[in-house]
């Protein structure tokens, strides 16, 4: 007789154990369950743990953690035909698990659908100097709108992000070329300023000697001594016609 309830035993407990495990459901502190109750919804339960009629409910689990989604690369013609690549990153979250399992057969899809369809909109209505110069403003833009589509399925979209926007390689070169040309135009109008700078200075000076001639005589000297420190083998003096005045023969009257 004992024998016969051991052998019998494990056929026993196995389906006990499958009862429990349909019954009894533990849910973490990110998950909610979406329970159906013969195919209506009842609602969300969790987190925590849930008890389930056998048979007659089934749950479906959902995660509330924030979700980071990487948009592939779409190819982009922009508003000044061009053609590039961009992609992008979506960060979201499930706020509502009932719409987002009941409105939406795979919220994950759908959202990575939307997201790759209005990556390709809103980037092809600029041109391709907003695509560089205004990423903060397409990323709101972009943000706005997938949180306005998605907000029926019970999901939030906290932000996006540009990551990487690839140019043709002529386009490239066209920009490596403009931006040298802007460096070179910088440059000259610097040195061009430096000049006015320097000309108006040597104007003023030339002011200040012409009114006091001693001070062209004193510029002289120290010409001389810097000429003097300099190991050259040949050294030229330049004399003002001024200094040879009381050699030279007056003119007759």
């Amino acid at each position: 007789m004992d024998s016969l309830v051991l052998s019998v035993l494990p056929y026993l407990l196995a389906p006990a154990a499958a009862l429990l495990f349909m019954i009894f459901k533990v849910l973490k502190e990110y998950e909610r369950g979406v329970v159906f109750r013969l195919g209506r919804l009842v609602g969300a339960r969790g987190p925590g743990l849930t008890l389930l009629i056998p048979g007659i409910e089934r749950m479906e689990r959902v995660d509330l953690r924030t979700v980071t989604m990487d948009i592939p690369p779409q190819d982009v013609i922009t508003r000044d035909n061009v053609s590039v690549k961009v992609n992008a990153v979506l960060y979201f979250r499930v706020v509502d698990p009932s719409r987002a399992i009941v409105e939406v057969e795979n919220y994950l899809i759908a959202t990575s659908q939307l997201a790759q369809t209005t990556l390709r909109s809103v980037c092809g209505q600029g041109e391709m100097d907003d695509l560089l110069a205004e990423r903060d403003k397409i990323n709101e833009q972009i943000q706005h709108i997938l949180d306005e589509q998605t907000d029926p399925w019970g999901i939030k979209v906290v932000t996006v992000e540009l990551k990487h926007i690839d140019l043709p390689p002529d386009m490239q070169r066209a920009m490596a070329r403009e931006a040298e040309a802007e460096r070179d135009r910088r440059a000259k109008v610097i040195n061009a300023e430096g000049e006015f700078q320097a000309a108006q200075k040597l104007s003023e000076a030339a002011a200040i000697i012409g009114q006091h001639p001693a001070a062209l005589q004193l510029r002289y000297f120290e010409t001389l001594t810097e000429m003097a420190q300099e190991n050259e083998s040949v050294t030229i003096f330049p004399l003002p016609s001024e200094l040879f005045e009381p050699f030279m023969p007056k003119p007759k009257e």
